[in-house]
């Protein structure tokens, strides 16, 4: 996953912890990092605009 950016605040997806997972709603990928995702930092996708805790 180190080529790979958090879509929230696009740090590299280097560290353990890191996920990612089709969008709900138009299935592009959505990458997050740690941080991001233990404390709810919120996403768009760059493709739809859903958003996400």
């Amino acid at each position: 996953m180190s080529d790979k950016k958090c879509t929230s605040c696009n740090a590299p997806l280097a560290e353990e912890g890191a996920t990612e997972f089709g969008c709900p709603a138009c299935g592009v990928e959505i990458n997050r990092c740690y941080r991001c995702r233990e404390q709810s930092i919120p996403y768009t996708c760059p493709k739809c605009g859903f958003g996400g805790p």
